[in-house]
């Protein structure tokens, strides 16, 4: 029985992956399937926001707990279909919830045989791991606010790396905040425009609602190469 308790979190994820990619779901996570069922979803949305609030958490949960591919179109289409900030909360949030079961899920399940395997391979898993170790708070604030290594990997790290469970998720909350904002932002923008009857293209990009989130993305990429470049490394 303990045993299973131990793995029952780490089989609920496999199971999750499983379903979602059996379903075929993932060919929805594109801008033209969301525009095809736009009328349909802001209808539900106008009737029934709460309920459609926690539903666009409970997905994005679900996608970042099994690394689903397409998070930043979920994060556009937080921002299309529900504004800025709205949409934003929402997926900070989600994304909030599905980091902290991937991080229960792997130091309940896997624990120190993981550990042992990342200690004696080396590698990025083994620097986050460390660099976790030497201040748990600080470090995953700093790569939520710079993605030098990708979003699982850093859950997983803090979770072998026996991250305390609250400053992991303040971290992770506070962190993802900026380029959360950001992307929806920009989904906001492509929204009004179709709101107001007018197809994407390229001149999008010169429409303040859009082009301000732009330049906000820009100026946070130029601070993660200027950070690179200070440290000397990758991390």
């Amino acid at each position: 029985m303990k045993q299973f308790k131990r793995f029952l979190p780490l089989a609920v994820l496999i199971v999750a992956v499983i379903a979602i990619f059996a379903s075929g779901v993932t060919q929805y996570l594109n801008l033209e399937a969301l525009q095809a069922n736009e009328a349909g979803l802001r209808g539900f949305i106008d009737e029934n926001l709460i309920l459609a609030l926690l539903a666009f958490i409970a997905v994005y949960a679900i996608a970042t707990a099994v690394s689903l591919p397409g998070a930043i179109i979920l994060t556009l289409a937080g921002g299309y279909l529900f504004g800025t900030w709205v949409g934003g909360s929402a997926t900070v949030i989600g994304a909030t919830i599905g980091a902290v079961a991937v991080f229960y899920a792997v130091r309940t399940s896997l624990g120190e045989a993981l550990r042992a395997k990342a200690e004696a391979s080396g590698g990025m898993l083994k620097k986050v791991i460390d660099g976790v170790g030497q201040g748990a708070l600080g470090y995953i604030l700093t790569l939520r606010l710079i993605p030098l290594a990708p979003f699982w990997l850093v859950n997983v790290a803090a979770a072998l790396a026996h991250a305390p469970l609250r400053a992991y998720a303040l971290a992770t909350f506070f962190g993802i905040m900026p380029a959360t904002f950001i992307y929806s932002g920009i989904g906001a923008g492509i929204g009004a425009l179709v709101a107001r009857g007018e197809a994407p293209d390229l001149g999008v990009i010169f429409e303040p609602k859009v082009l301000v989130p732009l330049v906000a993305l820009g100026l946070l990429s130029l601070g993660t190469t200027l950070y690179q470049r200070r440290k000397g490394k990758s991390l």
